[in-house]
């Protein structure tokens, strides 16, 4: 083998007793797999407790059953869709909801952790309405290091796993907190005055009742399409934005329908069942937000602007225009018409805005720091493994 070649069978990063070059290996020496057929739960089977129903794609855990045949006990294992190409490592019990999914094992001493974070950095494309891709996917060939050197690096990066575990777990503790003070600071459906007032407001009175028309002006966003540019000065927030938290974003460098701090943006399309159909953004800052068509711009008039925005947020007045078959498009005055409970006093609504924005900057801090791991455990890989796509094409 030339010394380029070698360089490419050499990590970045590596622990200081290891010296041996790797070695390219086809995977199919290293892992054998398994159509678990008889593994298959229907939806209808679904509980809420149970053995873990898993796919490999996004959603990992579908739901539970309580079946006992068929359930996978030989862990730990790796469960990989043929028409997706996801992968996921699983040390529990389960089982999979398709023959779809197979399940993967070490042939020999090989560290199965260590071999799904290198089979986690193959560029492998998956072909649309095909399967049966782990065939193809058995043929790259990797390359490998001795067991010990991979017990090392996987020992490394499962530390690391533990704690992003740890913290995304920390994150959805504050979650699910958000939800319960919004359940209890503010009236639910049905409901007159909310569950919980604090202390110095026991006495203010009931909530007010009252339409959005009255405590808020409305415009419909303007079509940005023909003014998309990668470097606009404007984020035109549209439904793919809202539905995202921000994470996709277009940009033009005219604001049609600018948003300004305090306004509350709110989609008004979507497919049947969809999660966006009002689904709402709070607007931060000024100069920075243009709003694009099927979302509309609330700005508060007698109303604390971040309550709300608390109050609008998939508000079930609005979901209950969803009849699951069509898609769903609110109008002007469905917006407008729809009935709100507020405080009277501007003091009660400060005080509510202020406690719920409060969990949301722990939250946005708590997502930054999980995020924050995972750019870390990125880095990691990268130096902890050759170039494994230079082996593999």
């Amino acid at each position: 083998m030339s010394k380029n070649n070698e360089n490419k069978l050499v990590p970045k990063l590596r622990f200081s007793e290891f010296k041996d070059v790797w070695n390219p290996e086809q995977l199919s020496n290293l892992l054998d797999y398994e159509r678990p057929d008889n593994y298959i739960v229907k939806d209808t089977n679904y509980v809420t407790d149970g053995t873990p129903v898993l796919t490999a794609n996004k959603s990992f855990i579908l739901g539970y059953t309580q079946e006992t045949f068929g359930i996978c006990n030989d862990i730990p294992a790796i469960i990989f869709d043929d028409f997706t190409v996801d992968k996921k490592f699983v040390d529990f019990p389960f089982k999979v909801k398709s023959s779809a999914i197979k399940i993967l094992r070490p042939k020999g001493k090989d560290d199965l952790k260590f071999l799904f974070e290198l089979m986690s950095l193959i560029r492998f494309e998956a072909k649309e309405h095909k399967r049966y891709y782990i065939s193809a996917y058995q043929n790259l060939s990797v390359p490998i290091p001795k067991p010990t050197e991979q017990q090392k690096i996987a020992a490394c990066l499962s530390s690391l796993d533990e704690v992003i575990t740890a913290e995304s777990q920390k994150l959805e503790v504050l979650k699910d907190h958000k939800k319960g003070l919004l359940q209890n600071l503010l009236p639910q459906a049905g409901e007159t005055m909310p569950k919980f007032r604090f202390k110095e407001f026991e006495e203010s009175g009931e909530w007010k009742e009252t339409t959005l028309t009255q405590v808020a002006d409305y415009e419909n966003g303007k079509a940005h399409e023909q003014d998309i540019a990668d470097d606009g000065e404007f984020i035109v927030v549209n439904s793919k934005f809202i539905s995202q938290d921000g994470e996709v974003k277009k940009f033009a460098n005219t604001a049609f329908l600018p948003a300004t701090k305090g306004d509350v943006l709110m989609v008004l399309s979507d497919i049947p069942n969809g999660k966006a159909i009002a689904k709402c953004f709070f607007v931060e800052e000024d100069n920075r937000y243009t709003v694009n068509q099927r979302i509309c711009r609330i700005t508060p008039r007698d109303i604390n602007s971040k309550i709300l925005y608390y109050l609008l947020n998939r508000n079930q007045y609005f979901l209950a225009f969803d009849d699951g078959v069509k898609q769903t498009n609110l109008r002007k005055d469905d917006v407008l018409n729809c009935p709100l409970l507020i405080p009277e006093d501007t003091k009660e609504q400060d005080k509510i805005a202020d406690t719920l924005s409060s969990v949301d900057d722990l939250i946005k801090a708590q997502i930054e720091k999980v995020e924050a791991l995972q750019l870390h455990k990125k880095g990691l890989l990268q130096g902890l493994f050759p170039d494994v796509n230079e082996v593999t094409e």
